[in-house]
């Protein structure tokens, strides 16, 4: 292995570290010195790949929000026509998982709320990358078909997860994500159009 090659490996190996532990304890809950043990790195060789722990998580929020895109497109790959009802299905499955291998999108919003101006654009350009991949998928049962009905689809997957994680009640959790999934996978009702044609007196009955 070369020793660019190497170096890329230690900067990816950062990485992943750096997003595992602000997926779990938050930006403030962990310095250079944690983000350096977790990837069994020293501090000073941390600072050769990232000039501060803000750039580390600026990049943390790039990769875990692309990670989204790329699970978006494998079940889009995977399972055609049914991709969106499997996905939903995954993604709501996830409130389960550790908090450290959790979805960046969800896990890491609140930590982004609170972030500099660098890494909240960071995130709303990933954010919308992952719209754009779940409009652009083949047609699937009652996937979002507009920009605005992907974005409020994620807001319903990452808030129901969200609140899911946060109850101590594990039937209320199950409970908060059952009304998730069928409110995204709902068959859609179809309206029947009023065609505003008033009924017809007796008398005018009486004399057709």
């Amino acid at each position: 292995m070369s020793r660019s090659e190497q170096k890329l490996q230690t900067r990816r190996r950062i990485l992943d570290a750096a997003g595992r532990s602000f997926r779990k304890g938050g930006y403030d809950g962990v310095g250079v010195d944690g983000l350096a043990k977790q990837a069994g790195v020293t501090s000073g060789a941390f600072y050769v790949h990232f000039d501060s722990k803000a750039t580390a998580f600026r990049e943390s929020i790039v990769q875990g929000v692309s990670d989204v895109v790329r699970g978006v497109q494998h079940f889009q790959a995977e399972h055609g026509k049914n991709w969106w009802e499997e996905f939903v299905r995954f993604y709501l499955a996830k409130r389960k998982c550790d908090l450290a291998e959790s979805c960046g999108l969800q896990s890491l919003t609140p930590e982004v709320a609170r972030a500099d101006t660098l890494s909240r654009s960071a995130f709303t350009t990933e954010l919308l990358k992952v719209a754009n991949a779940i409009i652009g998928g083949p047609p699937s049962t009652n996937a979002p078909g507009t920009l605005d009905e992907a974005q409020a689809a994620l807001a319903t997957l990452i808030g129901a997860v969200t609140l899911a994680r946060a109850v101590d009640d594990p039937s209320l959790a199950k409970r908060i994500a059952t009304a998730a999934e069928h409110t995204l996978l709902a068959q859609p009702k179809h309206k029947t159009k009023s065609t505003n044609v008033k009924p017809r007196s007796r008398r005018a009955q009486a004399t057709s």
